[in-house]
């Protein structure tokens, strides 16, 4: 599928092929640097049609990319004057579903062209493989922005662009002292993908609100008006979680942790509760051999284990300077039981945090910073995964940036991964795709970025990143969710 001849963009000259020359020649350092796709990066079959961008070196103006896969019997080679390239939606859709789980050779050359020759010598910049899966990844990505002012925006997997998916003057449910939300961020899907569910401001009371074309801001159906009472009078919760196995009619809960610090505890809020009296919308769940605090939790598809922060340090939801482990403890049908700190991720010297069960519950993600940092919005933050009974954590190559880049990690601030709604096995491999925030475009801002992670027996390779082009480059993104969002379509690309 690979076309035979070469791809010639507008302003090459006519003979380019010709003054590029031999595919193996130039010098093999101080060449253009590929930023996208990563090199080692693994890409769904159902992904963005890739964008291949690059740092030219100093005064290159011509460049040549060429992908080589031994199934093809022709190169793609793509001359162009511009230090980027998108592949043409028509083109990647013969090509993902064809060129599949073998490695793709990306190689990009530059030169400097004075109008009739090169000048001096052609270099080799970046050189190496990219691959694609043979499984694409579903679901919807619904990411916190703060620019503009907070909002919620969205896309589903493939999509060329975004959409405003939640703003707080959307929200029908108001704070604890009866204002307008105002902020939406730090928030999770509910398990049916209509709710969008987030901490509020106020301070830090919960919110729940629709993400659904034609109902967004809209509070839940089942609401009851004993747990809005307590959501609206309720102050220091903090980041919360849902279950898909604890989420039908009947059975609609959301835990939570409730306090600040050592003193906080991890509860449940059953959300369509009559009354807002303890134990019918709310109560605790025991922490037995857990005296400290509780920050950030993720719950179980099945419903049986909350994993969470142990901490001492919670600060209205916040997680800052000190203690973090963590620690898994039954659901119980809300009675809760003893806790246990997961092996490997509860250690004296790094605070771990941020955790998040995979879609089989088969593995956790995390954050992990040396003990001593401040866990919030931390420069140092990596991401590590590890079996959700416990193990060696492994630390995810998509830390690491391209080397040619001059950004490295820790000190990128890699941070809030979330995994994708769905893991697929074939041939004895189970996919998975991560999403996660990190600073190291070139503005330094924060922008998402996604990653796979393949199991085979309890082997964990993990790949480089993607950039998420779709998304706007100027923009601070933050804290994705990727679920069963059901947000508004993204229109088409004009």
């Amino acid at each position: 599928v690979f076309p035979e001849e070469p791809i010639l963009e507008a302003g090459v000259p006519a003979d380019v092929v010709d003054l590029f020359g031999d595919p193996a020649s130039g010098n093999p350092s101080g060449g253009p640097c590929l930023l996208e796709p990563e090199v080692g990066s693994l890409l769904p079959n159902n992904w963005l049609r890739p964008r291949f961008r690059y740092v030219p070196a100093a005064n290159q103006n011509l460049f040549e990319i060429r992908l080589h896969a031994e199934s093809e019997p022709s190169d793609l080679v793509v001359y162009t004057t511009q230090p980027m390239w998108t592949m043409p939606k028509t083109l990647w859709d013969l090509v993902a579903p064809n060129v599949q789980d073998e490695p793709i050779t990306v190689t990009v050359r530059g030169a400097e062209y004075d109008g009739s020759a090169i000048v001096g010598e052609i270099t080799i910049g970046s050189t190496g493989p990219i691959t694609i899966a043979p499984v694409g990844a579903g679901g919807t990505i619904v990411y916190w922005t703060t620019s503009g002012g907070s909002a919620l925006k969205g896309f589903q997997v493939g999509d060329e662009d975004v959409i405003a998916a939640l703003t707080p003057p959307e929200v029908v449910m108001t704070t604890d002292n009866g204002a307008q939300v105002t902020c939406i961020g730090c928030h999770t899907s509910t398990p049916d993908g209509k709710f969008a569910s987030f901490v509020a401001q106020g301070p830090w009371s919960n919110g729940v609100a629709s993400i659904e074309s034609g109902t967004v801001g809209d509070q839940p159906p089942f609401m009851g008006s004993g747990a809005l009472a307590f959501l609206n009078a309720a102050t220091e919760l903090g980041i919360h979680t849902y279950s898909s196995g604890h989420w039908a009619d009947g059975d609609h809960v959301m835990v939570t942790p409730s306090g600040v610090g050592s003193a906080s505890e991890l509860i449940w809020v059953d959300l369509e509760a009559g009354s807002a009296n303890q134990g019918t919308a709310w109560d605790t769940l025991d922490r037995i051999g857990d005296s400290r605090g509780v920050g950030s939790p993720t719950w179980s598809h099945d419903g049986e284990t909350i994993v969470y922060v142990s901490t001492d340090v919670e600060t209205t939801g916040r997680l800052d300077n000190g203690i973090g482990d963590l620690y898994a403890v039954p659901y119980n049908d809300r009675m809760g039981g003893d806790a246990s700190p997961i092996a490997g991720a509860a250690t004296s010297e790094f605070a771990e945090y941020y955790p998040a069960f995979s879609p089989d519950d088969q593995l956790l993600m995390f954050n992990r910073i040396p003990m001593g940092q401040n866990m919030y919005n931390a420069p140092n933050a990596e991401l590590f995964a590890i079996s959700s009974a416990g193990g060696t954590p492994v630390r995810l190559a998509a830390n690491d940036p391209p080397a040619c880049s001059g950004k490295v990690s820790p000190g990128i601030t890699n941070s809030w991964p979330k995994w994708s709604p769905e893991a697929q096995s074939v041939g004895g491999k189970t996919y998975y795709w991560i999403i996660y925030s990190s600073t190291r475009s070139e503005g330094e801002n924060p922008q998402l970025y996604v990653t796979g992670i393949v199991k085979e027996g309890d082997t964990l390779t993990t790949y480089p990143s993607l950039y998420l082009w779709n998304q706007p480059a100027g923009e601070n993104n933050h804290t994705p969710a990727w679920d069963v969002f059901e947000i508004p379509p993204v229109p088409p690309p004009e």
